[in-house]
């Protein structure tokens, strides 16, 4: 069975990537009577399937922004070396229409740079943006502007991007700007940023205070909760700034008479599910959506002359909407009981908990005031009521928990991954009262949705691979749709 699964991936990557790694110009003009899109969106919702769209469409009682759109696909995301693919696989498919490894960046597996279509975009004479809840050098947005052999050489991508010409980014902020992990550190790129004329700004005043003709802009977040990333939208303040905030001020700044290219991801989606928190996922899907609500009032304003499409680069967590423990019954609401993502629960609420050395009987009006469970009551009569078997559950990951940093075993994996263990019992016991279920930790390889919405948007409707999303872009923006490779030379690249 295995060495089918070998010959299928390898004869379906070969015939992908023949079809779609030609050596050529990739900036021809369009053919005649062609329409050609000024202003281009592309939406990423890392981690985004159809069960992460439809439990939050479930969650909320309607329909969300990017399900109204009336293209709809299905779009598959295997990479050229595994079924389940990664995030620097699919980005750099996404943004080169080209299958590549797991872990490259802008390369393909032979580690030749190809362009992307934000780069495509810059030569054009469009403004380009990139937008991101995670770090701005995660896999995902780096994808769009680095050509690097693994997506952990964070300081040659932090180098990459003040160089890149690119005019605005924004999100998370930078994992190695001075190389401190880098073998062999570029300099600093955030002055390598200032040099090259960016604006850096990393609060919530002076971003909002941006304006047109300021400049090119590099801007996150004041608070960066978890990895050089965004808070999860329900942990955020109002200090905080929104996707839809940093949507919205890209959309302001780029706009202009020779036409942009944007580039938004939903990263936190996909760490959300990594870490099977169905309810931090769902809140930051809706604000996903919001972000593409800003595109969509732009797209009313220039209807003939704007493309938006937004997908998934992959699903994460294998979430599902059905648990055997509640048969046919789905109970969404009670994800509202929850108040923090599983992210601060561990990082404050349990790292405070811990330093008193408290049992588990002191633990769980905590519970209780943080995911609405409870300890005592009728389970049949009030939902959010454990059950006797649940509250062992608890209990046994509280205990685990407590015992300190130990490395989590094979058994103890599967029912906790690499996370803190009463974090996810918790979650987990919670979203399975709601009458969802996770089979993983890590992506799966179901295939994801696109919808798209604009100038030829028609062409994201039916079934079709990644790399087609970024070939469908390149001829919606007046390019010839074929992946493009770029003299070596001219990009700087990072070996291990």
């Amino acid at each position: 069975m295995m060495d089918f699964g070998k010959k299928w991936m390898k004869g379906v990557c070969t015939l992908l990537l023949a079809m779609a790694c030609v050596v050529g110009g990739g900036l021809a003009k369009a053919e005649a009577g062609e329409i050609t899109a000024k202003y281009v969106f592309l939406f990423i919702g890392d981690g985004m399937g159809l069960p992460q769209r439809a439990a939050t469409s479930a969650y909320t009682g309607k329909q969300l922004a990017i399900d109204a759109m009336p293209a709809q696909g299905i779009t598959t995301t295997f990479a050229a070396d595994r079924f389940i693919t990664g995030s620097a696989a699919s980005a750099t498919a996404l943004a080169s229409g080209i299958k590549t490894n797991i872990n490259y960046i802008g390369v393909d597996p032979d580690f030749k740079p190809v362009k992307t279509i934000a780069e495509m975009a810059r030569d054009q004479g469009r403004k380009v943006g990139i937008v991101s809840s995670v770090s701005i050098d995660h896999a995902t947005p780096a994808a769009f502007y680095a050509h690097v052999k693994t997506r952990k050489m964070y300081h040659e991508i932090d180098v990459a991007l003040a160089q890149s010409g690119f005019d605005f980014f924004a999100g998370g902020g930078l994992k190695d700007p001075a190389g401190v992990k880098s073998k062999k550190p570029l300099g600093n790129a955030l002055n390598m940023a200032r040099e090259n004329g960016y604006t850096i700004v990393n609060t919530k005043k002076d971003f909002m205070a941006l304006k047109p003709g300021d400049g090119k802009v590099l801007a996150w977040n004041e608070w960066l909760q978890d990895g050089k990333a965004l808070p999860y939208a329900m942990d955020m303040t109002d200090a905080d700034i929104t996707l839809a905030e940093f949507t919205g001020k890209a959309i302001e700044m780029l706009d202009n008479d020779d036409g942009f290219f944007l580039m938004v991801e939903g990263g936190k989606i996909d760490w959300a599910c990594h870490a099977n928190d169905a309810t931090a996922s769902i809140l930051n899907t809706i604000a996903f959506d919001a972000s593409v609500q800003q595109a969509l009032a732009f797209y009313e304003k220039h209807p003939d002359e704007t493309v938006i499409v937004v997908t998934g680069d992959h699903e994460c967590g294998g979430l599902t909407l059905g648990f055997a423990g509640t048969k046919y019954g789905s109970h969404f609401d009670i994800l509202s009981q929850q108040k923090v993502s599983f992210q601060k629960f561990t990082d404050e609420i349990f790292a405070e908990f811990k330093k008193t050395g408290g049992g588990f009987e002191a633990f769980k009006p905590v519970v209780t005031e943080n995911f609405g469970l409870k300890f005592s009551g009728n389970p049949k009569k009030d939902a959010l009521v454990l059950a006797d078997f649940q509250q062992t559950e608890i209990r046994a990951a509280f205990e685990r928990s407590m015992q300190g940093s130990e490395k989590l075993n094979a058994s103890e994996y599967l029912m906790y991954g690499e996370y803190e263990p009463v974090s996810v019992a918790i979650t987990h016991v919670l979203n399975q009262k709601a009458g969802l279920g996770w089979t993983s930790y890590k992506h799966t390889g179901v295939p994801v949705s696109t919808s798209a919405i604009g100038v030829r948007a028609a062409a994201f409707n039916g079934s079709y691979d990644n790399i087609d999303i970024a070939t469908k872009l390149m001829k919606i923006m007046g390019l010839k749709p074929e992946a493009k490779y770029v003299d070596s030379g001219a990009v700087r690249l990072a070996v291990n």
